[in-house]
């Protein structure tokens, strides 16, 4: 069976999260780990047990690259992908794909010229319970959709942004709690309850010393009819599990952690609906959640290509959140509901 042939782009905690799904996957193989600095790569290489590189054309030549997978800065995913792309090479990235609209859809753009895939890892789409609840709606179990809540109240302690020149920081994250932590749950909502016509937002910093925001809540109204509200934060001490919460006029259920811990419809038994699972979260540790979804994500990345169809979670798909969150920081600033823009192309 062939086997797609991976570089993993970043030399961070998330970048051996992924060079350990490439390699747990049959589909895949890993052939080296890049970075721009020969220094930094050598290092993950002695970590990586891998070849590690500065320079990904000479790479992509002699090794017969099929993709890469970016996990650089946030701020630095374009780059990434540009290069890739140039070079004729798939691009999974993670999340977000950029720290702004206008350099996500450039990203698409240059993919889609090249013609290569691009996929964003938005791992907790494919967790089982998550399955089930979108499965459900579309099904029409839940009836009309009447309101769609997001909660991420996370902790991170001072270290986690104080270690990092880029985490925090406006260039680099494009914000903070809601861009990177938050954007995961905001997709799974944004996933089963359409788009979002208005929101009102209010963000601030309350307990780090960074530029982006530490705490964040946004009153949605969506377009069609139905209300939401996101919170989201990492300056909750000691961080909850992340919290999606679906209510329709038929029933509602309730994720934590991607597991379904409420599943309430009318006239049934809710005690044969509910699944049993433990799906980590990141709440208070970025690196606690498991690999088995970016390792599912991954294969299906690699189908895709091997295939010639689209991955389950395209780069398109990674832009309405993306959306969504920089009209809540516009918001933010204007201190007023606004309009949202879905012109994502």
């Amino acid at each position: 069976m062939r086997k797609i042939r991976f570089v993993v782009m970043g030399t961070g905690g998330i970048a051996a999260m992924h060079a350990r799904a490439i390699r747990a996957s049959d589909q895949c193989e890993l052939v080296a780990v890049h970075s721009g600095s020969a220094e930094r790569a050598k290092l993950a290489a002695d970590e990586f047990g891998i070849v590690g590189i500065s320079d990904l054309t000479s790479c992509a030549s002699q090794h017969a690259v099929d993709a890469v997978s970016i996990c650089t800065p946030s701020g630095r995913h374009l780059d990434g992908a540009r290069e890739a792309a140039a070079l004729g090479l798939h691009v999974l990235c993670e999340k977000p794909l950029e720290i702004n609209m206008q350099r996500a859809k450039e990203m698409v753009q240059i993919c889609s010229d090249a013609g290569v895939k691009l996929g964003c890892i938005f791992q907790n789409r494919f967790k089982a319970d998550y399955v089930k609840l979108k499965n459900a709606i579309v099904a029409g179990k839940f009836g009309k959709l009447l309101l769609g809540n997001a909660y991420i109240k996370w902790f991170r302690d001072p270290e986690y942004y104080s270690s990092s020149v880029w985490k925090g920081t406006l260039q680099g994250d494009g914000g903070a709690a809601l861009i990177n932590q938050g954007i995961h749950t905001i997709d799974l909502l944004l996933d089963v309850m359409g788009g979002v016509k208005k929101v009102f937002a209010k963000t601030r910093t309350v307990l780090h010393d960074i530029e982006g925001e530490d705490l964040g809540m946004a009153m949605l109204s969506f377009e069609s009819g139905a209300m939401g509200m996101i919170e989201g934060s990492t300056a909750l001490y000691p961080g909850y599990p992340e919290r999606l919460e679906i209510y329709g006029e038929k029933g509602s259920a309730i994720l934590e952690s991607g597991n379904i811990i409420e599943w309430n419809f009318q006239e049934e038994e809710t005690t044969e609906q509910l699944t049993e699972q433990n799906s980590a979260s990141g709440s208070s540790d970025p690196l606690a959640i498991a690999d088995e979804f970016h390792q599912l994500q991954i294969a299906d990345f690699a189908g895709a290509i091997i295939q010639d169809r689209d991955p389950l979670v395209t780069g398109e798909a990674g832009l309405p959140a993306l959306n969504l969150i920089e009209h809540i920081y516009i918001s933010a600033k204007k201190g007023k509901e606004i309009k949202i823009d879905n012109g994502l192309r």
